[in-house]
């Protein structure tokens, strides 16, 4: 188990694609966009993936990126496109 696995949502399956695509470490995913990492997941299956995945990167983008990040804005499903206004995480402002 690598310490991607410390950040929220991120299981055996997504520590392990995220490895594929040359992230090892909670520092090598800094400034990258989620959009950015759904593509190259994307491209690394070689298909169009479910959107979820997507929403995962988001609240892995966030995490990572925050100094202090608040834990209980981590939830994917907070990330999602289908925000009530105003998003309870502040993914509106992505």
């Amino acid at each position: 188990m690598s310490e991607l696995r410390k950040i929220p949502n991120v299981g055996k399956t997504t520590e392990k694609d995220l490895i594929a695509m040359g992230y090892t470490t909670i520092e090598s995913l800094k400034g990258k966009t989620a959009e950015q990492l759904y593509e190259e997941e994307c491209s690394l299956r070689g298909e169009l993936i479910d959107r979820c995945q997507l929403y995962l990167y988001r609240a892995v983008e966030y995490f990572v990126n925050s100094e202090n990040p608040d834990l209980s804005k981590c939830p994917w499903w907070l990330w999602k496109d289908e925000f009530v206004e105003p998003s309870p995480c502040g993914a509106c402002a992505l």
